[in-house]
């Protein structure tokens, strides 16, 4: 288990579905009944963590939940993906993080076990697999990529039928949001937080016309004022937008000049933080500069492959590379 560094799909969905009311929303509209009719929402808790691989970590964004199903301790595990994209290799990934997460179950109950504060555990915890893709593109869920892992094992048909008790079988549950109209979400139960954020992931990466295509989602971006957190969610939405988006702001703040105050806070909030992005960002590129300078100096014309890694460095490193820079008798060891 590790803790994911945000992306900005990341972030706004961590944001929003991290709040039990936003996630049951979307979980009841989706599950079958025989399985929502099971589980105890009032005890619906958001379990910290990801268990996503860092490599992997622009592409999804997991939360982990823990309930009763018939009274029972259970686990609901949502994965979003939001490349543009499906994984044919899902259900095998699924596996994994639903491995992680029994061992992060037994380890804690052995600790507690250990502790004498319980019983020694006997049994696994079930969890829920639930997969949303949801992608600006609009692509949907690829029907080569299965949502039962025994299929993508290489069998020929005899020997799948003959082997059949003894393949691993796990069937995640799929929401395929790329394969709706944004406008068909009006007819789900969900919360407004949940529905402007899974139209927004349709909507809005490089979108210039937000101003317009927004003001079909007054009703639900107004209801957030009386949300849990106004302030949050709408600076979240924001946030969101001004990075993913490519509409100007003045369309953007006409747009929620027309929600309410809390909004209207945002909007200012929101503008000393692109404010404060630009002149931090400023000072970062004049690093580089000098850093790109420095190195060109003492090892002569340095590979386009360096220059690209030198300009896309975030700041620390790039301290890190100035200092060394000083020191350092070839341009591996700089960089290394």
């Amino acid at each position: 288990m590790s803790e994911q560094r945000s992306n900005p799909h990341d972030a706004y969905f961590r944001k929003v579905m991290a709040r039990p009311d936003n996630a049951a929303s979307e979980l009841r509209a989706v599950l079958p009944e025989a399985i929502t009719a099971r589980i105890d929402w009032p005890a619906l808790q958001l379990h910290p963590g990801s268990y996503v691989h860092p490599d992997l970590r622009n592409r999804f964004s997991d939360l982990l939940f823990r309930t009763r199903l018939d009274g029972h301790p259970a686990y609901i595990y949502v994965l979003m993906e939001h490349q543009s994209s499906s994984d044919r290799f899902m259900a095998f990934r699924m596996l994994e993080y639903m491995v992680a997460i029994w061992r992060q179950h037994l380890a804690h109950h052995d600790h507690e076990h250990r502790s004498q504060r319980a019983r020694k555990t006997t049994t696994l915890p079930a969890i829920i697999p639930l997969v949303v893709h949801n992608t600006a593109e609009g692509s949907p869920w690829s029907p080569s990529h299965p949502t039962e892992l025994a299929d993508l094992i290489d069998l020929d048909p005899a020997a799948r039928e003959a082997l059949g008790p003894h393949l691993p079988r796990l069937r995640f549950l799929l929401d395929d949001v790329a394969a709706l109209d944004p406008r068909t979400l009006r007819d789900r139960d969900l919360t407004p937080a949940t529905r402007v954020l899974l139209v927004l992931q349709r909507i809005a990466p490089k979108n210039t016309a937000l101003g317009h295509d927004m003001l079909d989602w007054l009703e639900d971006l107004r209801a957030l004022e009386s949300g849990p957190d106004p302030l949050g969610d709408y600076l979240a939405v924001l946030t969101y937008l001004v990075t993913v988006g490519e509409t100007a702001e003045a369309d953007l703040a006409t747009v929620f000049e027309q929600l309410g105050p809390r909004a209207k806070e945002a909007i200012v909030t929101t503008a000393d933080m692109i404010e404060a992005r630009g002149e931090a960002r400023g000072r970062v590129e004049g690093r580089v500069e000098a850093l790109l300078e420095l190195a060109t100096v003492k090892f002569g014309v340095l590979p386009a492959v360096a220059v690209r890694r030198i300009r896309s460095a975030d700041s620390d490193q790039v301290r890190t590379w100035t200092a060394r820079v000083l020191t350092a008798t070839t341009l591996d060891e700089l960089l290394g």
